[in-house]
């Protein structure tokens, strides 16, 4: 008697889609670290830069998919979370260490680790917020707590892209305490409590044009004036800016609310 044939069941054949492409940016990230460890030239530094720009590209894809797809699960949180800590904490630490801070010697190794000690807990108390029933993801809200790994990483990466454009010096000794000033801020950002805006529930409205319209007209300045390498170090900028600039715009509020909580407790 022969067996009856096993149908394919698509509907599990889709989940591996969405880990399928976050496996591809973990290993851009892996590729990264090896360059990194035996770059001997800017070359070699660019090129590890540009695998973590596809680990990004990667990052953005993955997620997007599984929605599309209906395949979100804990699973999938967790492996892009670590995902993140091998393309987006890793890498970039060891790619910026190589790159410019090696040359301060303990400190600059000690900074390097900072960042990616900053991004394993940015990550794990994302994780934490988002879990849902049974460990499944929530629907992101409408802000997120800390800079996201991904962008405080894009920043380090794009600044290697953008030297190597322009045949710069970033990585000479003149920069050093710049660039361990700069990751030191990124770190501090990524475990912060400021909020910074997911754009999750971006609409069509005048306001949402007004964003769109600022980030492309401003992007080809940066474009035309310097170089196009120079776009994406601007875009991440202004985002970063966005969030602390909305912190600091809702501080007197804040204090508002505190004041009136600390009225409405009783009295001792």
């Amino acid at each position: 008697m022969v067996a009856p044939r096993r149908k394919l069941d698509l509907r599990k054949t889709l989940f591996l889609l969405p880990n399928m492409i976050t496996l591809s940016s973990i290993f851009c990230g892996f590729d990264s670290i090896r360059l990194s460890s035996e770059a001997t030239s800017d070359d070699d530094f660019y090129r590890a830069s540009i695998l973590l720009v596809f680990a990004l590209l990667f990052d953005m894809l993955d997620g997007r998919v599984a929605r599309l797809t209906k395949t979100q699960s804990a699973f999938g949180l967790q492996i892009d979370s670590l995902a993140d800590v091998i393309s987006f904490a890793c890498a970039p630490a060891i790619l910026v260490y190589r790159w410019s801070l090696h040359q301060k010697g303990v400190l600059g190794l000690v900074v390097a680790f900072c960042f990616v000690g900053a991004g394993a807990v940015r990550l794990a108390r994302f994780n934490v917020l988002t879990m849902g029933e049974g460990g499944k993801p929530t629907k992101p809200g409408k802000y997120i707590v800390g800079l996201t790994v991904p962008g405080a990483a894009g920043i380090l990466i794009s600044l290697v892209v953008a030297n190597h454009a322009v045949a710069g010096s970033l990585a000479g000794p003149k920069y050093v305490w710049p660039m361990i000033v700069l990751t030191l801020f990124l770190t501090f950002l990524m475990v912060s409590t400021i909020k910074f805006r997911s754009f999750k529930d971006l609409r069509f409205n005048a306001s949402s044009v007004a964003l769109v319209a600022f980030a492309v007209g401003s992007s080809v300045v940066v474009g035309l004036q310097y170089r196009p390498a120079f776009v994406l170090i601007w875009l991440l900028s202004v985002y970063v800016g966005i969030g602390l600039f909305e912190m600091i715009v809702s501080l007197p509020r804040r204090r508002r609310e505190r004041a009136r909580a600390r009225a409405s407790l009783p009295p001792t």
